[in-house]
């Protein structure tokens, strides 16, 4: 199904696959009649091609990348024009679309959500953007509907922000690394590796994107075979993917750790385009003639079965009849593991979903940018023709991604064939996929067409008690089991026909609704500012030293970013700072806030002049030890602050809040074996946070120790290969070693001035 090679590989004409060794050089001249070198091979990949043309720097090992559009949604770009009002924007120099599918509902906070879509309406008008408003679409749907093409580049201020089946390669990172692009400054990243994923056969009927999309995670995730690389999908097979099933499997590449993806395109592509009245954004895309890949994928798509993801993450994979098959085995291995994730908090079983041998369900949902394609509903509503669902416990939501999409499924029928049968649906909103809709009932299982299945993701609480959890599955073998009223089936057991539907994209739908500037501004446009809307707090620059607590000490083998700062009804403080911080790891370290509030009160006591140790008494000890091996250290010189230890911080979503949120409460730095994401990395530099690693192994510190990082910021200035820190405690300092890993210049300079809105700050 899924076979990695080890090591890299030749592909020429697109179509043969030479493994990298001895006797490649050989083979490659029998078939091309020249010998190439790898460099030049490289060159040959459609990846290289296109940051080549993005590229400002001049030099391809070291990318300074200008986007041509950027987008995000109604959780991140209140914070980040925010971010880039401080520094002097004016306007926005490139496209920018705001989108309104995450704060959709107004369900908590008065009026804060619609406080953010009108302080997003008014920015667009003032500083020439784009406005979709809510329930119009999810902010992927509407980019490859509307801004997506053939050899361009968008940046995302969401994870998901992947377009590469149309020709565009896409990047999903934190805001600040849009507010770079709003102020005319570049991504800056070494030139990745190209990771080739070579599709061969034909799904068989029954088989959906997300079955593949599942099949390619769970080879890829544990192992890293792609992290913060780029996927480029070639190879006969992808003629044989709808535009729509490419991208269904393209949207969901980020969940392998990639930085990026691009696909080959062809006449399918072409049509997609002038589908939506642009045909002129098409290009054709190919790799060259002799074109050499870091690693290869190869999918037998013909032999990919029905998958499900279980609890509780996209990469903890089975097929369906191999679940169903080993039910009792699979279901005692999935409690293991989430005994992990949720720090047995709670108890939580699975087994009593078993009714005589057969595995039930609570809850089905198609939705959002991966599910909510017009084509998983039409073969869903295929599927599910004829039947109903029940009065029972089992309910399905389905919501199409756009409101285009959603028009075009009533006229052709398929809306009403799915509410036939008692399921309901609803308009485009990405809540199902963060845990701000149909959350189920307590002990309850979802299965899901959608993104993600951490923990909480379906909206439960877990310091409230709550569990319920969700598998993500194809929209088919969802409407497969809510034939069945819950019980777990693949695709591949329907017998009935699935049609193929020609799509209408009706653009007056979004003339008759979307703000479009077209990229005028209107500075008389007053921007408007809810109560909620709060500006980021004072944060000074890097101190010569550190004197720092651990305030959190994470074990887990990955910490998602969902842990760091939760999803759900959280999302409705995102635009205040200060009160979103206090939900920071409440989900994974309720004691955290406190212990960081309290460490941060010595902070704030300098840079008002004061003594710390008035604040901290405690503190007086730590200095005393301090001062015996560093007597020089003193409040004119010194910083005071939080810091987190986690094995492998940072998977999931690009949401900058999972770090900007320790930054309001003090946190400096954090201490990680290695970092799951380059998203997460960045975002921890964009807030002026040291992203130190340590060797895995025993740690020299533990939870509620001091350290003392004595110089640090000249080690950032002259970049320290490695730095001694030491744990400060009644017996003296104890020294140990940490990395910094690679930084550009200017990251260095953001960590120096204390964040990146220090570093573009001007003063009015």
């Amino acid at each position: 199904m899924v076979t990695l090679t080890n090591g890299g590989a030749w592909l020429v004409n697109g179509a043969e696959i030479i493994a990298d060794g001895p006797k490649a050089q050989a083979e490659l001249a029998a078939k091309t009649g020249r010998t190439v070198s790898k460099e030049e091979a490289k060159k040959q990949t459609i990846a290289y091609g296109i940051l080549e043309n993005h590229n400002t720097s001049g030099n391809m090992e070291k990318l300074k990348i200008k986007f041509d559009k950027l987008t995000s949604h109604d959780i991140t770009f209140v914070g980040i024009i925010q971010t880039a009002r401080a520094s002097g924007l004016t306007k926005f120099p490139i496209p920018y679309v705001l989108t309104n599918c995450h704060n959709s509902l107004c369900a908590v906070g008065g009026t804060i959500n619609e406080d953010d879509h009108l302080f997003g309406l008014t920015c667009a008008k003032k500083y020439g953007g784009v406005y979709v408003p809510p329930h119009q679409a999810v902010i992927h749907q509407f980019a490859r509907e509307m801004l997506a093409g053939g050899g361009k580049m968008i940046l995302g201020s969401d994870s998901h922000t992947r377009y590469g089946a149309l020709g565009t390669m896409a990047m999903g990172e934190g805001g600040p690394e849009l507010v770079k692009q709003l102020l005319n400054q570049t991504y800056d990243i070494r030139m990745p590796e190209v990771v080739g994923v070579y599709l061969t056969g034909k799904p068989e009927k029954g088989v959906g994107p997300q079955d593949v999309a599942l099949a390619i995670i769970g080879a890829v995730f544990a192992n890293g075979y792609v992290k913060n690389k780029v996927m480029e999908f070639v190879g006969p097979g992808v003629a044989n993917l709808s535009a729509d099933f490419r991208i269904g499997i393209d949207v969901m590449t980020t969940e392998t750790t990639c930085l990026s993806s691009i696909w080959q395109t062809d006449d399918q592509i072409r049509e997609f385009y002038e589908i939506h009245g642009r045909e002129a954004e098409y290009k054709e895309l190919a790799p060259g003639q002799t074109a050499y890949y870091d690693g290869l994928i190869e999918v037998d798509l013909s032999k990919v079965k029905p998958m499900i993801a279980m609890p509780f993450h996209p990469s903890n994979t089975y097929t369906i009849e191999e679940l169903n098959a080993n039910l009792t085995d699979i279901l005692a291995d999935v409690e293991k593991k989430a005994a992990v994730s949720l720090d047995n908090a709670v108890p939580y079983s699975l087994k009593d979903k078993v009714r005589d041998g057969r595995f039930y369900v609570d809850q089905g949902i198609i939705a959002g940018c991966a599910g909510g394609g017009f084509e998983n509903i039409c073969a869903a509503a295929d599927i599910l023709k004829g039947s109903y669902i029940g009065n029972q416990e089992f309910t399905l939501s389905v919501y199409p991604a756009s409101m285009p999409i959603y028009m075009e499924l009533i006229k052709n029928g398929c809306a009403a064939t799915i509410l036939e049968t008692g399921a309901v649906m609803k308009t485009a909103f990405c809540g199902p996929c963060f845990g701000a809709g149909d959350t189920p009932a307590n002990n309850a299982f979802s299965i899901r067409h959608s993104t993600r299945n951490f923990p909480n993701r379906e909206g439960s609480k877990l310091q409230n008690g709550q569990i319920a959890s969700v598998a993500l599955m194809d929209a088919r073998s969802i409407a497969a089991t809510a034939a069945n009223q819950g019980r777990l089936t693949a695709a591949t057991e329907f017998d009935g026909p699935i049609g193929k539907y020609q799509y209408h994209f009706d653009s007056k739908i979004y003339q008759n609704r979307v703000f479009d500037s077209h990229g005028v501004a209107d500075p008389s446009v007053e921007i408007h500012f809810g109560p909620n809307i709060k500006d980021w707090p004072t944060m000074c620059a890097l101190p010569e030293n550190l004197v720092l607590q651990v305030v959190s000490e994470i074990h887990d083998p990955v910490t998602t970013t969902d842990e760091l700062i939760p999803s759900g009804e959280t999302s409705s403080y995102r635009s205040n700072p200060l009160g979103l911080a206090e939900f920071t790891l409440s989900r994974k370290d309720p004691a955290y806030v406190g212990l960081a509030k309290e460490i941060h009160k010595a902070q704030e006591a300098l840079m008002d002049g004061k003594d710390p140790v008035t604040v901290k008494p405690e503190l007086a000890e730590i200095m005393d030890e301090i001062h015996v091996q560093f007597p020089q250290a003193a409040n004119d010189n010194i910083g005071f602050g939080s810091t987190i230890f986690a094995v492998k911080p940072g998977d999931g979503s690009a949401r900058e809040q999972a770090a900007s949120c320790q930054k309001v409460l003090g946190g400096w730095a954090n201490i990680a074996n290695e970092y799951a994401t380059k998203r997460y990395r960045s975002n921890l530099i964009n807030w002026g946070m040291l992203p130190f690693v340590i060797p895995d192994g025993d740690l020299p510190f533990t939870n509620h120790d001091y350290l003392f990082f004595p110089g640090i910021r000249k080690a950032v200035e002259e970049k320290a290969a490695e730095i001694t820190g030491y744990v400060v405690d009644a017996n003296g300092l104890k020294p140990f070693t940490v990395t910094l890993g690679e930084l550009t210049d200017e990251e260095r300079q953001i960590i120096l001035k204390g964040c990146l809105i220090n570093y573009n700050r001007v003063e009015k």
